[in-house]
C-alpha cells in the first residue's frame, strides 16, 4: 500500500519527507548506571529460549537487556540510554528507583520486612488512612494485596457476595487481569485460553469514539474525528445513550431481570490503547446497573494516582463514584502492591468466612506506599501530568494532519494513546510488519513505547509521570521520524 505524507495545507506528497529536518537530541542526563556485570546477551536470550516459559513474550525485534533505570531513564547492558515512555506497563509512576521510594524501603527492609497482618504494625493502618483519603464518599474500607488481577478478583467475589447475584458485565475490549477468574472480564481473544471460564460473565458493546459504531465527544483536549457523528448536549454526548442501550440489551437478554451483580469499567481502557468512553456514559451506565441490583466497580489501576492529570481518579471525571475502587501498578511505583477500596456495607460481606493474603498490606509494601502517596504530592504530579500530557496530546494531534496513518490521537494526562491505521477512511488497523518497522526505529533511536489494542496498531504512552517538555519534545521527534521513514519506504 502507498501511505500519505499530508502537508500541513493538507496537500498529498507521495514518498516525500514534509517533517522537519532539524532533529531534537536526547535530553541530558547526569545518571551514570554501574557497569554492566552479568551474563552476555546471548547467553540470556538463550536462557529465555530454553528455561523461562515461552509465553513470556518480548518487545521489539532485537529484545532489550535493561540493567538499570533512573526517573524516566532505562540503560541497556551496553550502557545506551532510553527514554521510557510505558513505565514497566504503566507501573512506574514516580520514576525509576526514585531516590526518596528507594531510601523508605532501604529504611523499612532494616527493620522488619515481613509479619502478615496477624499481628498489629504500624504502616498498614497509616496507609490504610492515607490511602481511602484519596477517595470520595463512602469509600473508607481498603483490602491490600499484590497485583491487579489479584485486586480485581476480590472485587469480584465481594460484588456477588453483597449482592446475592452472580452475573458480571465488563465491555469489550476491557483488560481487567489475566488470572483464571479476572480472565472472563478480560474481552480480547488474544487472552484467552481453550478452557472452561467465564461463568456468569457477558461484554458489552465497547464505546469507543473512534472505531465504535457512532463516534462521540470524549474527556480529552484532542476529539476524535468522529466526534462530529454526534451532539453535545449540556455535556453529555448523544452517542452515549445509544451505546447504554446496547448495555441495557445484555441486561434484558442475558441477565435474570434485576439480578446483575456487578459493572466492570475502566475509567480509560489501558490494555484496549487508552479508549475513552463518549461523555455521560459511565454515569449513564452506572445508574442503570444500580437499577438492575448491581454495584459499580472502576478499574484505576492504569489510570488512577494523578495520572490522567485533573483528577486523582479518572472515575471522577466521569461525574461518578463507584461502589468499588481496585488499584495497583502505580500504586507502589514498581513494587508488588494493591488494594480493594470499597464500603463498609461491602466490607462486611467478607466477614462471613475467613479470608487472608499472606503478603498482602506487609510491612514492607505499605512503606512503599506510603513514600509513593507522599511523593506524589511532593513533587506536584498530577498538576505536572495535566500540564505535560496536554502539550504532548496536542503535539501528537498535529500528527494526524501530517501522516494518512495516525488515526486518532487520544487520552489525558499521561494516559495516551495514538492509533495506526491502514487509511483514514476505512480505520482498517495498521498491518503487524508496519507497526513493527516503527516500534523498532523509535527503539533504535532511544525511545521506549509500549502498544496495546486487540491488533495491537495502538501505541501506548504511559511513561513515569517525571518527564518534562524537553522529553517530549524529543519523543515527538523520534515518533515523526520513524512513522515518515516507514511510509517512504512503502513508495
Amino acid at each position: 500500500m502507498l501511505y500519505r505524507v499530508l502537508t500541513r495545507t493538507g496537500k498529498i506528497n507521495n514518498g516525500i519527507r514534509c517533517m522537519s529536518s532539524t532533529k531534537v537530541e536526547m535530553p541530558p542526563c547526569d545518571y551514570q548506571p554501574p557497569p554492566y556485570k552479568g551474563p552476555t546477551y546471548q547467553e540470556v536470550r538463550k536462557t529465555r529460549a530454553e528455561l523461562l516459559s515461552p509465553a513470556m513474550a518480548t518487545h521489539f525485534s532485537s529484545p532489550l537487556l535493561i540493567h538499570s533505570g533512573h526517573m524516566q531513564w532505562l540503560f541497556d547492558h551496553s550502557g545506551k540510554r532510553y527514554l521510557d515512555l510505558f513505565g514497566g506497563i504503566v507501573t512506574v509512576s514516580l520514576g525509576h528507583c526514585h531516590p526518596k521510594v528507594v531510601a523508605a524501603a532501604t529504611e523499612q527492609m532494616h527493620k522488619l520486612w515481613h509479619t502478615t497482618n496477624i499481628y498489629l504494625h504500624p504502616n498498614v493502618h497509616e496507609y490504610a488512612e492515607r490511602l481511602t483519603s484519596k477517595l470520595p464518599g463512602n469509600l473508607k474500607v481498603a483490602y491490600f494485596v499484590n497485583s491487579g488481577s489479584e485486586a480485581n478478583d476480590l472485587a469480584m467475589m465481594m460484588a456477588r457476595l453483597h449482592t446475592g447475584n452472580f452475573d458480571i458485565i465488563s465491555l469489550r475490549n476491557a483488560y481487567h487481569g489475566a488470572s483464571p477468574y479476572t480472565a472472563s472480564l478480560t474481552a480480547f481473544n488474544t487472552w484467552k485460553f481453550n478452557f472452561a471460564s467465564g461463568f456468569g460473565v457477558h461484554h458489552a458493546m465497547n464505546p469507543d469514539p473512534y472505531q465504535g459504531l457512532w463516534g462521540g465527544h470524549r474527556d480529552s483536549p484532542v476529539q476524535s474525528v468522529r466526534a462530529h457523528e454526534s451532539e453535545l448536549i449540556d455535556g453529555v454526548c448523544s452517542s452515549a445513550d445509544k451505546y447504554v442501550q446496547q448495555l441495557e440489551e445484555v441486561l434484558m437478554y442475558s441477565v435474570p431481570k434485576g439480578k446483575v451483580a456487578a459493572f466492570f469499567a475502566e475509567s480509560i481502557q489501558g490494555v484496549g490503547g487508552a479508549v475513552q468512553f463518549p461523555l455521560g456514559y459511565l454515569k449513564k451506565a452506572f445508574e442503570l446497573i444500580r437499577r438492575n441490583g448491581g454495584v459499580c466497580i472502576s478499574d484505576e489501576v492504569q489510570s488512577g494516582f494523578g495520572r490522567t492529570g485533573e483528577h486523582y481518579w479518572n472515575f471522577e471525571g466521569h461525574g461518578v463514584i463507584p461502589d468499588i475502587v481496585t488499584m495497583a501498578k502505580g500504586i507502589g511505583n514498581g513494587f508488588p502492591l494493591a488494594a480493594v477500596i470499597t464500603t463498609p456495607e461491602i466490607a462486611a460481606t467478607l466477614s462471613r468466612g475467613l479470608h487472608f493474603n499472606t503478603f498482602g498490606g506487609s510491612p514492607l509494601a505499605t512503606a512503599i506506599g506510603l513514600s509513593v502517596l507522599e511523593e506524589l504530592e511532593n513533587d506536584n504530579t498530577q498538576q505536572k501530568c495535566k500540564e505535560i500530557g496536554t502539550y504532548f496530546l496536542q503535539g501528537l494531534a498535529k500528527f494526524r494532519d501530517k501522516f494518512s496513518i495516525v488515526g486518532d490521537v487520544r487520552g489525558k494526562g499521561l494516559m495516551i494513546g495514538v492509533e495506526i491505521v491502514e487509511d483514514p477512511e476505512s480505520r482498517v488497523p495498521m498491518n503487524p510488519k508496519t507497526m513493527q518497522r516503527i516500534w523498532d526505529l523509535c527503539k533504535d533511536q532511544g525511545l521506549i513505547l509500549g502498544r496495546g489494542g486487540l491488533y495491537n496498531n495502538v501505541f501506548r504512552i504511559k511513561p513515569p509521570m517525571c518527564i518534562t517538555k524537553a522529553d517530549v519534545d524529543f519523543a515527538l521527534w523520534v515518533m515523526q521520524d520513524a512513522i515518515s521513514k516507514v511510509m517512504e519506504e512503502s513508495t
